[in-house]
């Protein structure tokens, strides 16, 4: 639990606005224009199922229209608020400036438990969700587009397409009305791990610098580093399985709602993800350690903590017991304002939500790109990029065979070479590239100006500045 005097999500993102802000010249009806959120629909919606009629409470918040359309996930959570959403929907906003996707934020919900209904009935709720929505452009390919959020996924996107679809039968740019689809319904390669994969090339960069390693003191890189993971889902199972497998990263305590699993030699990820879909939980699974009070592990001593699950996890009440020298927020506000400080205070490097989880809505500019071009990516240029590669590599068996036994082709070479880059291969490199920009962009904030003492502050002055000139532009 959370203590009372401890800021409220929205809170938290309004504070850190706030001393970003107080660090930048701007007019103060800028600010403000910045600050609000611009509007937030709220839908009851009624449901016959089991018999009877069921009242749903849904919402779509639209912070920023700088940049149209704008983005961002539907959760399905009873916890789902009207704050949060707005909170959501702002930090929404600074995250596509800061990785320079070109939309405004957004957010929706629906407070629903997804496990306490049947397939088919929550198929009648999404595909009704989405009818309130899309009646009112609040989904629509060129004004507002979701994707999946805590709750959803492919399926829910899948349904949320179709029934755009259905009511909008001349509009050849349906499928772009929402990403985060399964691959046969317009998606993407890569969509899926995609905000997992964006963790592991944020600590990558991280590890690039030997002045970020000496702010957290850290040394090498992620090579056998210790690493505890809050939170299996869809982003904690992909970050950790990449980390651990191409990066050598030891994977020391996995944190889930029933609990926590600690073994200091190393999990293997793949197989406590196997155990929790087949027992529903970590309880249970051999060669570790169970701490049924999993909030523990996050004080467990280790190299880098990554939470990535709900909001606030780490806050005023245990913060000050962290003992991670780098935390990577890889859920959306895992850190309050109030612990934020605290950490700070300790020298604790924190790589900000607002840049780390950008993975998500940087493959689904990809896929948005890809359903309103109609093809998909390297169709066009792979062949051609392979014709060109064995014009060389025929050169090279040539000299091969000329110098003899003096040189030769590393054995697996020209398999390699010869293989032309597929979608999935150019939506890594699309996504590295964005993260490592971003965080460069980050990066030169943070070491270059003596008034930014962490990351967070450094990616909101980012993004605000590419804000402010994007609504400077448009004439206000």
């Amino acid at each position: 639990m959370q203590p009372m005097n401890e800021p409220s999500f929205r809170q938290s993102v309004e504070l850190m606005f706030n001393r970003a802000v107080s660090l930048m010249d701007l007019s103060p009806g800028l600010e403000e224009k910045i600050r609000v959120c611009n509007s937030t629909y709220t839908v009851r919606f009624g449901v016959r199922l089991r018999g009877q009629i069921f009242t749903f409470v849904g919402y779509r918040s639209n912070h920023s229209e700088h940049m149209e359309p704008v983005k961002g996930g539907i959760r399905y959570a009873l916890s789902v608020n009207q704050d949060e959403v707005e909170a959501l929907a702002a930090l929404m906003t600074f995250k596509c400036a800061l990785v320079e996707a070109p939309f405004g934020g957004s957010k929706g919900g629906l407070c629903i438990d997804p496990t306490q209904w049947e397939p088919h009935e929550l198929e009648q709720i999404t595909r009704r969700f989405a009818y309130e929505l899309i009646k009112r452009d609040l989904i629509n390919p060129s004004q507002n587009v979701p994707a999946p959020d805590m709750g959803t996924g492919e399926r829910e996107m899948a349904w949320i397409a179709d029934q755009y679809a259905r009511m909008n039968t001349t509009d050849i740019n349906a499928k772009a009305c929402v990403t985060g689809k399964p691959l046969n319904a317009g998606g993407i390669a890569g969509r899926v791990e995609a905000t997992g994969r964006g963790v592991q090339y944020a600590l990558r960069e991280f590890f690039r610098d030997q002045r970020d390693m000496d702010k957290a003191g850290m040394t090498g890189s992620l090579d056998g580093k210790r690493v505890v993971v809050q939170g299996l889902g869809n982003v904690g199972y992909h970050a950790a399985k990449f980390l651990q497998e191409e990066d050598g990263c030891k994977i020391i305590g996995i944190i889930e709602r029933d609990g926590a699993l600690f073994n200091e030699a190393g999990l293997n990820v793949q197989a406590v993800r196997d155990w929790i879909v087949k027992h529903g939980g970590v309880k249970g699974f051999p060669d570790a350690a169970h701490h049924a009070e999993g909030a523990a592990v996050l004080e467990a001593e280790c190299d880098i903590l990554i939470p990535a699950a709900m909001e606030g996890v780490i806050n005023m009440s245990n913060a000050d017991r962290i003992k991670a020298p780098l935390i990577i927020e890889a859920a959306n506000g895992p850190v309050t304002a109030g612990a934020d400080d605290i950490l700070r205070q300790k020298g604790t490097v924190i790589i900000p939500d607002m840049y780390a989880n950008a993975g998500g809505v940087t493959v689904s500019y990809f896929e948005w790109v890809k359903n309103l071009s109609h093809i998909r990516f390297g169709r066009m240029q792979r062949r051609q990029e392979e014709a060109r590669h064995e014009l060389i590599v025929k050169e090279l068996e040539r000299l091969d065979h000329y110098l003899g036994d003096a040189w030769s082709m590393t054995p697996d070479f020209k398999e390699k070479y010869l293989r032309g880059a597929g979608e999935l291969e150019l939506v890594r490199s699309g996504l590295d590239d964005t993260m490592r920009i971003a965080y460069q962009s980050m990066r030169e904030v943070w070491h270059g100006r003596d008034d930014v003492e962490d990351l967070r502050t450094a990616a909101y002055l980012v993004s605000i500045d590419r804000i402010a000139k994007g609504y400077v532009a448009k004439g206000l």
